[in-house]
C-alpha cells in the first residue's frame, strides 16, 4: 500500500503523490517494489532488506542517498500463545524525497511523536522516537503478563501457561537483539551528524533517543533475567502441584483398598458354593492364606528381576 505526504506547518499531511515529500510503502506489491527500483532507483538489496525480519539494522550514506535499516516491534498476534515478533523497516533519504518502506501496517503520522516537523531529519528523528516508544509499550505489555502468567501458574496443573512464559521469554531475546542493533546505528548516526547536517538541536535529540534506546535494551535485560529464574522455579510449582494431586489420589485408594477387598471376598458367591462342604471359617482362612502366598510369590519374583537389572547395570541389588 503506498500512501504521500507533505509537511504542512510542523504537520505531516496526505497529499497528491505529484506535492509528495514523503512516501511511505506498507508491505508494497510486485507493482509498487519495481516502482521503487526503477522509479526511485532503490537497490533491490537494501529493498529486500527492509521487508526481511531477519535483516540486520544498518545504516549506509552513500553520495546521493542515506540508506537506514532498523527494527521495530510488530503488531502482537493473538492465538493459542501471543507472540511479539520483531520485523525490519528501511528508510531512503534524498535531498528531495524521503521513502519509508515497511512489511507491516501503514504508519499513522497524528501520533504525538509527530508533531513541530521542519524538515527529514526532524522526521527521521520522530520515526526513531515512535520505535523506542513502541519497544517501551510492548515490554510493559510483557511484564504484565508475567505477572499475570505467574499467578495462574501458581494454581495450575496444566503446560499451558508455562509454554506461554516460553514464548515470552523468547521473544525478549529477539526484542533484545533488535534494540541493541537500533542503538548501534543511532551511535553511528551520531558520528554522521556532520555529513548528514544535524542541527545542534537535533544532534542533542538524536543523543536522548539514543539514552532511551539503551535504556530499554537494559529493561529487556532485566525482564528476560527474571523471566528465566523465575521459569525454572514456576516448572518445579507446577510438579509440585501435580505431586500434591497424586498425593491425594494415592490415598484415597489406600482408604478405598481394603474395603474393596473386604467387600469382594464377602461377596464370592461362587467360592461359597465351590465349598459348601466345609465350615466357613475354615474355607475362608485358606483363602486368605492362598492370597498372602500367591502376593508372597508375586513380590519375591518382582525383587529377583529388579536385582537382576540392577546387577546388569552394576548397581548394588535392593532389599
Amino acid at each position: 500500500m503506498k500512501s504521500a505526504y507533505q509537511l504542512h506547518d510542523g504537520v505531516v499531511r496526505a497529499c497528491d503523490e505529484a506535492g509528495a515529500v514523503i512516501e511511505v510503502y506498507a508491505a508494497p506489491s510486485e507493482e509498487e517494489r519495481r516502482e521503487l527500483t526503477q522509479r526511485f532507483g532503490v537497490d533491490a538489496y537494501d529493498l529486500d532488506a527492509a521487508l526481511d525480519p531477519d535483516e540486520i539494522a544498518r545504516l549506509e550514506i552513500g553520495p546521493g542517498t542515506t540508506t537506514l535499516i532498523w527494527k521495530q516491534p510488530k503488531n502482537v498476534s493473538v492465538g493459542e500463545q501471543l507472540r511479539f515478533d520483531v520485523g525490519s523497516a528501511g528508510l531512503f533519504i534524498r535531498p528531495d524525497m524521503m521513502l519509508l518502506v515497511t512489511s507491516a501496517h501503514e504508519l499513522e503520522f497524528n501520533q504525538r511523536e509527530f508533531r513541530d516537523i521542519r524538515n527529514s531529519n526532524d522526521l527521521l528523528l520522530r520515526l526513531l522516537t515512535h520505535t523506542v516508544h513502541h519497544f517501551q509499550g510492548h515490554l510493559k505489555v510483557i511484564k504484565q503478563i508475567t505477572s499475570e502468567l505467574g499467578t495462574k501458574i501458581s494454581v495450575s496443573m496444566e503446560n499451558r501457561y508455562y509454554l506461554q512464559m516460553i514464548a515470552l521469554s523468547e521473544s525478549l531475546i529477539y526484542y533484545i537483539d533488535a534494540i541493541e542493533a537500533n542503538a548501534a546505528v543511532i551511535s553511528k548516526l551520531r558520528g554522521a551528524a556532520g555529513r548528514l547536517q544535524f542541527s545542534e538541536e537535533q544532534a542533542d535529540t538524536l543523543h536522548d533517543v539514543m539514552l532511551d534506546m539503551q535504556q530499554s535494551a537494559r529493561q529487556a535485560n532485566i525482564y528476560s533475567s527474571v523471566l528465566s529464574g523465575l521459569m525454572d522455579a514456576r516448572g518445579a510449582i507446577i510438579n509440585n502441584n501435580v505431586n500434591t494431586l497424586l498425593k491425594n489420589l494415592t490415598l484415597i485408594n489406600v482408604i478405598f483398598l481394603p474395603l474393596n477387598l473386604i467387600a469382594s471376598i464377602g461377596g464370592m458367591s461362587e467360592y461359597s458354593m465351590m465349598t459348601h462342604g466345609l465350615d466357613w471359617r475354615l474355607s475362608y482362612a485358606l483363602l486368605v492364606l492362598g492370597m498372602a502366598g500367591l502376593a508372597w510369590i508375586t513380590w519375591v519374583t518382582i525383587m529377583r528381576v529388579f536385582n537382576r537389572r540392577l546387577a546388569q547395570g552394576g548397581l548394588k541389588p535392593a532389599k
